[in-house]
């Protein structure tokens, strides 16, 4: 999942997004401006433990040491949940915001978040789990921060739909979220895994990824 959600991610941002969001009447620059701002603001939410949601875990197969979990979680604590619950808001914002752009685009966009969802909700859930919240405690936290997306999508249909020349700043923008993603978290554990029986699946399951993104948006 880690290696599709990189090809997804990418070649929603740099084949659908952003020139969806320069083919507008938009000013280049401050789209280009946009895209650093954004880029800047990624690593300084993951610098605050806001966006870093830990893709490890206790028998993930990277070699963790007993209690692995249990540490990850008492560092993050609560921020666990308040983090993926911002990150899920702006996520629904992200996908009414492609979808008032083109619904294709909205599609893959929103594929490239779930794509990029699965492993990271997985991995917070066996963290709670092993940092003592129960299953069905962990997994109601879960479901809340899940509805988020919910809550912020309905506010970017409803507030982009009255804005539309903010629509371009705010696809420039989640490219920046997308591509940030991709290349500072998901990529390096990626390059962890060195030999050649493990990295050529993962080479071709980012290519299904941009094909799977390709055959969404044919024609468009």
């Amino acid at each position: 999942m880690v290696s599709l959600s990189v090809g997804i991610m990418l070649s929603t941002s740099l084949l659908h997004a952003l020139p969806e969001a320069f083919e507008s009447k938009a000013d280049p620059r401050s789209l280009f401006a946009t895209l650093l701002a954004g880029l800047l603001a990624f690593f300084m939410l993951e610098k605050l433990a806001v966006l870093r949601h830990s893709h490890h875990h206790e028998g993930d197969g990277h070699h963790h040491a007993h209690g692995h979990d249990a540490r990850e979680a008492g560092k993050a604590g609560w921020m666990i949940l308040v983090g993926d619950g911002m990150h899920n808001f702006t996520d629904g914002i992200l996908i009414a915001a492609a979808f008032l752009a083109n619904p294709q685009l909205g599609i893959v966009t929103g594929l490239a978040i779930v794509a990029h969802e699965i492993p990271q909700e997985i991995g917070d859930f066996i963290v709670m789990l092993n940092a003592g919240f129960t299953r069905l405690r962990a997994y109601v936290f879960n479901l809340l921060c899940s509805l988020m997306a919910v809550a912020g999508g309905l506010l970017g249909y409803f507030t982009l739909d009255r804005a539309s020349s903010l629509i371009p700043y705010v696809l420039v923008f989640a490219s920046s979220g997308f591509i940030y993603i991709a290349v500072s978290d998901l990529m390096p554990q990626m390059q962890r895994r060195a030999t050649v029986r493990e990295s050529v699946p993962q080479v071709l399951l980012i290519g299904l990824g941009v094909l799977i993104v390709l055959f969404l948006t044919r024609g468009h």
